[in-house]
């Protein structure tokens, strides 16, 4: 059985506020000429796969490269190096509130999202009802989105995104997000489609969270690979680095 991520010598270069941009004279240029003066390597020899139905927390401080790692597996940001496999699709609770359109109503998006992920109409018309059940928007159906609070459109993202069949589930920090009874939620949710076989990819500061969904965990520092392994060995070794 193939991995459901594959990762392979990867590296992604940012500048300084902004994404590093290459010229077509740079695409024929070895690495150290491709650097510029104020880019960096946000990202550097990162190599590692996770097999279907595996858990994996991704740990370290903020600017280390957990969420830029999570964006190339989602396929949103390109690499500068190396390879990134994905064997499957993705359902992306990251950035869970992008592509939602203000001036549409609630019914519109939930058909438009998950339209757009791959779900058909038939599909779609049989989930509507739990979609927004879980999200807590009956009544609110023909509102714009625009209109609702950022607590009701997170609710909407995850519960659309949540609905969706693939295999593989990217969750960035969307846990932190919301009041205690719709993360308790999420958390079910969650635990259901782990119970369904489904891999995850999990980006989190919460250490409760990811001793709870995760078995394994890859600590990132300064863009490099620095551990890979049971997710308690990898939680002990960032505390001692980082809370000594």
């Amino acid at each position: 059985m193939s991995a459901a991520i594959e990762v392979s010598g990867l590296g992604v270069r940012f500048r300084r506020n902004r994404r590093g941009s290459r010229s077509f004279k740079d695409l024929f240029a070895g690495a150290s000429r491709r650097s510029r003066p104020g880019e960096f390597w946000a990202l550097r020899d990162v190599s590692f796969a996770v097999e279907p139905g595996e858990s994996i927390g991704v740990v370290g401080r903020n600017g280390q490269g957990k969420s830029t790692l999570l964006r190339l597996v989602a396929g949103v940001l390109l690499a500068d190096e190396g390879t990134v496999t994905v064997n499957g699709g993705v359902a992306p609770l990251i950035e869970i509130t992008g592509g939602f359109v203000g001036d549409l109503t609630v019914r519109e998006n939930v058909r438009l999202t998950a339209g757009l992920h791959g779900m058909g109409r038939e599909e779609i018309s049989r989930r509507y009802d739990g979609i927004i059940g879980f999200a807590e928007l009956a009544g609110f159906e023909d509102t714009p989105y625009k209109h609702l609070s950022n607590g009701m459109k997170v609710r909407l993202a995850f519960s659309v995104v949540s609905q969706l069949d693939e295999p593989i589930l990217l969750v960035d920090e969307v846990l932190a997000v919301g009041d205690k009874a719709f993360r308790d939620k999420c958390y079910k949710r969650i635990d259901e489609l782990l119970a369904e076989g489904r891999t995850l990819f999990f980006v989190s500061h919460n250490e409760r969270d990811l001793r709870r969904f995760c078995t394994r965990g890859l600590y990132l520092d300064k863009g490099a690979l620095v551990l890979d392994g049971p997710i308690a060995d990898v939680l002990d070794r960032y505390n001692a680095d980082y809370n000594s």
